[in-house]
């Protein structure tokens, strides 16, 4: 069940608790922007307003409940009441790192002088995806200790040289979450793990890389990304 199924008082109460042991993630700027409502009978009232408006457009109430709208091991999804700038308020949804969570890491592997690609089913589209190896962080590992461990699972390489190409924020639109970047070259390659859903490893040239990535048959962010970090950075 999804917590805003639950929804009412003791939703909001939750919510107000875990704001106030998080402080960085409700953050209001001086500057203006969106500006988070804590106050609890605010709160009430923008859901009020929300779910009037929500049903007359015939869409389910629950639908403007603020407070940690789900939560499991790998997401955690907020629901708040917010200011606009133009003094209008409603709600604005958002999904934040989870505290035993770590960044995720991207890796532009290359192979005997090719990018390593590999062909990747995603739930997420229900397609696959030329893409390079990327995945979860695991907390307790440093960023280049998880890059290694992706390299290893998705390729079953080993970086001879590994170079960090900075963190990026994946979605700010929606999320909070945020990815380091590397550059590795490998000197072999094996199979990727079995649980793996990794059709197939394809070494390309730098050339047919780009086309791909131009002909938009590369459509993954992070892969044209990561790219654009290694050439800003003269590494390819």
């Amino acid at each position: 069940m999804n917590k805003s199924e639950s929804g009412g008082v003791d939703n909001i109460k939750e919510y107000l608790s875990f704001a106030e042991s998080h402080p960085t993630l409700f953050v209001n700027p001086p500057e203006g922007g969106y500006f988070i409502l804590l106050d609890k009978n605010e709160i009430r009232r923008v859901e009020a307003d929300m779910a009037k408006k929500l049903e007359q457009s015939g869409h389910p109430p629950r639908w403007a409940q603020i407070g940690i709208i789900y939560e499991d091991q790998y997401l955690l999804i907020l629901r708040d009441a917010v200011r606009f700038p133009d003094g209008s308020f409603g709600t604005y949804i958002r999904t934040v790192e989870k505290e035993d969570s770590a960044p995720g890491v991207v890796i532009l592997p290359i192979y005997n002088q090719k990018v390593l690609l590999v062909r990747h089913f995603r739930h997420a589209t229900r397609n696959w995806h030329l893409e390079i190896p990327r995945g979860f962080g695991t907390k307790g590992l440093s960023s280049e200790e998880n890059a290694h461990r992706e390299l290893s699972e998705e390729t079953g390489s080993v970086a001879s040289r590994l170079i960090p190409l900075g963190m990026i924020h994946s979605n700010t639109g929606l999320g909070s979450e945020s990815v380091h970047l590397f550059f590795a070259e490998v000197s072999s390659i094996s199979q990727p793990e079995s649980h793996e859903a990794i059709s197939e490893l394809i070494p390309v040239d730098l050339s047919e890389f780009e086309r791909l990535i131009s002909q938009g048959e590369i459509t993954d962010s992070f892969t044209i990304v990561a790219y654009t970090r290694a050439r800003l950075h003269n590494l390819l």
